[in-house]
């Protein structure tokens, strides 16, 4: 049986297409995945990730047992920040790839993916009851408390300032959400319960995810709506967001990841910090990184006018079947074909030209920098 988001009345209202993903019904388009992709490119989208999990880990031990489980490192939040990081096995292996926030010296929320919800909490679970007694530590999985939405795009600042007109109340202290800065939250009054919004984004534009119970996330998509719908807004679907990310040279866990890959292979070292002390899978991270790796994660662009490569497609080098597509699809901002993929390190070289195997041909790509779409023109966010 699927489970349903809060929204999913108001999405098959707007007459979204939906579909299967990680046990949940979702919508895949509401109008068509061009036109939203290129309405958040241009403007601003909004969608549903209440799918998401949510996971609190509290107690005057939670930001060690986080520095010691995940490998980014914590002790540089300070109440209201977050960053991006990886939860790995002891082989080094990415169990998840995650935002964790510090909403106050104690309380840590940790956002992770929907397919993974269940397994990390209770990987956390067991190893926090290793770490630490439960009066300094509990790891609590809080996704039934929240539903979430993000707003993104050139003008979700605008948005959301339209739609959220109160000063924060806890964690960056703002007078409204566009004096966040990016990867910092704080809490607003909206509704009766009020809402967690963060600036983090998943399309390489300025955006802004909101956490909140059940009602006040309903009333923020109206609202979004109403307010948007002048500027160009479109409610948007896990096709443009794939699309989006994928333009971005972001991976997706379960295809671009996965407990076999690490952080070194994915191209994500930035989001290691090595010198920090022990974690789990610092060993064999140092030693990996010592002795090397044998493939490394890639962007690519189709040359020429090619079918889309999709996930599984074989990456040819020199001659040889040498890698595979882990995500393919055709960009709407560039109009050619787009993806990620694995190939032998020494191949993995900005320039280097490759052939993606598409229905039995081959086809001319060249491996690029990420991201694969810049735009000149887009204002820098401030770190």
């Amino acid at each position: 049986m699927l489970r349903r988001t809060p929204l999913f009345e108001e999405h098959r209202r707007l007459g979204a297409r939906l579909v299967p993903f990680a046990g949940w019904e979702l919508p895949l388009q509401f109008s068509s995945i061009p036109e939203e992709h290129i309405a958040v490119r241009q403007a601003v989208g909004i969608f549903d990730i209440s799918h998401m999990g949510e996971v609190v880990a509290s107690g005057e031990a939670a930001a060690r047992f986080l520095n010691f489980v995940l490998t980014n490192d914590v002790t540089r939040l300070a109440p209201g920040h977050g960053q991006y990081t990886l939860l790995c096995n002891p082989r080094g292996g990415i169990l998840d790839d995650l935002y964790v926030f510090r909403l106050s010296e104690e309380v840590f929320l940790l956002v992770v993916n929907a397919a993974r919800t269940e397994s990390d909490v209770q990987w956390l679970r067991d190893k926090a009851a290793a770490f630490a007694p439960p009066e300094s530590l509990m790891v609590t999985d809080a996704s039934h408390n929240y539903a979430a939405v993000a707003i993104q795009g050139p003008r979700s600042a605008e948005v959301m300032d339209r739609c959220i007109q109160a000063a924060a109340v806890s964690g960056a202290r703002v007078e409204r959400p566009s004096a966040l800065r990016k990867n910092q939250i704080a809490g607003f009054p909206f509704g009766h319960e009020g809402v967690l919004v963060s600036r983090t984004g998943y399309t390489g534009e300025d955006g802004f995810e909101v956490l909140g119970m059940d009602a006040p996330i309903v009333s923020l998509w109206r609202a979004v709506l109403e307010q948007g719908r002048a500027l160009g807004l479109c409610p948007c679907g896990l096709g443009a967001r794939d699309t989006l990310r994928l333009e971005m040279g972001y991976p997706l866990y379960g295809q671009d990841l996965d407990e076999t890959t690490t952080p070194w292979e994915a191209g994500l070292g930035r989001f290691v910090a090595m010198n920090k002390g022990d974690f789990i899978g610092r060993e064999a991270l140092q030693t990996q990184r010592a002795q090397g790796w044998s493939r490394q994660s890639v962007a690519f662009r189709m040359l020429g006018r090619t079918p889309p490569p999709r996930t599984g497609y074989p990456i040819w080098v020199d001659g040889t079947a040498a890698g595979r597509v882990t995500s393919g699809t055709q960009s709407p901002s560039l109009g050619v074909g787009i993806g990620l993929g694995y190939v032998p390190t020494p191949a993995a070289q900005p320039g280097r030209r490759i052939e993606i195997e598409i229905r039995g041909g081959r086809h001319p790509a060249e491996i690029v920098e990420r991201p694969i779409y810049r735009r000149p023109d887009r204002p820098a966010l401030a770190a």
